[in-house]
């Protein structure tokens, strides 16, 4: 979940709700939360692997253009984690962005793009977590400045950038498409680092994947990710592209490294349909030329 953060911060919010007599989570449906949260690269973002934390309680920085956002700590412990969150607090916070007490959270968090998913793929992600360790690990504050550290800026930010999902598959397309939209648009966000971000931090969709900057040290560039011939990846065909996924090499014999070369690690895990899927809507998107950015 390395994705360009953005506006943001802070009305006071009641805790969430807590909860004692919700059952064990389904191991079924546990272990479809772990595919998508691999499709989701959720430890990605949420596992300060650098400094020793542990996996899934957060305090990963977000580099923006208007500071570091911190990640969450999402493992089930009950006073720093989710673990009182109920199956409720968790859609909202994915299908909406808002916190269980109500507070708007920053799109550092791709809210955006995760408001995509089912009701059940949601369900299915939180009965995942709820398998990992807790980890009584304190979130971090954030280190932006005013007026990026306001939450109630979030109001005005969300009219211009976000519509509420799930998302709709195309009738008029294929069901490999529609799948391979699923996983780009939304579970795997491809788009929150490959399209450009507006002054306001928000997603120039009539640029979408047309590639990003990468915020923090070492400054580094999202690619194209279009069909376009020149800048994109229009060479590649849709193998090309699945194998990539798969390996993390591209047709040139490149490694593609951090941040991607830990999106490959969770796209590698995907069956092979689905990587193929994912390919067969990329290749159908319209070509654009240049770096985005």
């Amino acid at each position: 979940m390395l994705v360009i953060g953005v506006l943001a911060a802070c009305t006071l919010s009641p805790p969430p709700r807590p909860f004692t007599t919700e059952p064990p989570p389904d191991p079924a449906a546990a272990a479809r939360g772990a595919y998508l949260a691999a499709a989701a690269n959720c430890i990605g973002c949420h596992w300060d692997k650098e400094h020793g934390g542990a996996p899934f309680a957060g305090g990963k920085a977000i580099e923006t253009p208007f500071g570091a956002y911190y990640s969450r700590n999402i493992t089930p412990d009950a006073t720093h984690g989710i673990g009182n969150w109920s199956e409720q607090d968790f859609r909202g916070a994915l299908r909406n962005g808002i916190a269980p007490g109500g507070g708007h959270y920053f799109p550092a968090f791709p809210f955006p793009a995760f408001t995509g998913m089912t009701d059940g793929d949601i369900s299915d992600t939180r009965a995942f977590l709820r398998t990992q360790p807790p980890s009584p690990t304190p979130n971090r504050p954030h280190d932006v400045s005013f007026p990026y550290d306001m939450r109630l800026t979030m109001i005005f930010w969300r009219a211009l950038y976000f519509d509420e999902g799930p998302l709709r598959p195309d009738p008029k397309r294929s069901a490999e498409w529609n799948r391979g939209a699923y996983l780009v648009r939304a579970v795997a966000h491809c788009g929150e680092c490959h399209t450009p971000r507006t002054a306001l931090g928000g997603r120039d969709d009539s640029r979408a994947f047309n590639g990003g900057t990468l915020y923090g040290p070492g400054e580094k560039h999202a690619p194209n990710i279009t069909p376009d011939q020149k800048d994109g990846i229009g060479g590649w065909t849709a193998s090309d592209i699945a194998s990539v996924l798969k390996t993390g090499i591209t047709p040139k014999g490149d490694v593609l490294s951090a941040p991607m070369s830990e999106v490959i690690e969770g796209t590698a895990k995907l069956t092979d349909a689905d990587r193929q899927a994912i390919a067969i809507y990329l290749k159908s998107l319209p070509p654009l030329p240049g770096k985005g950015g």
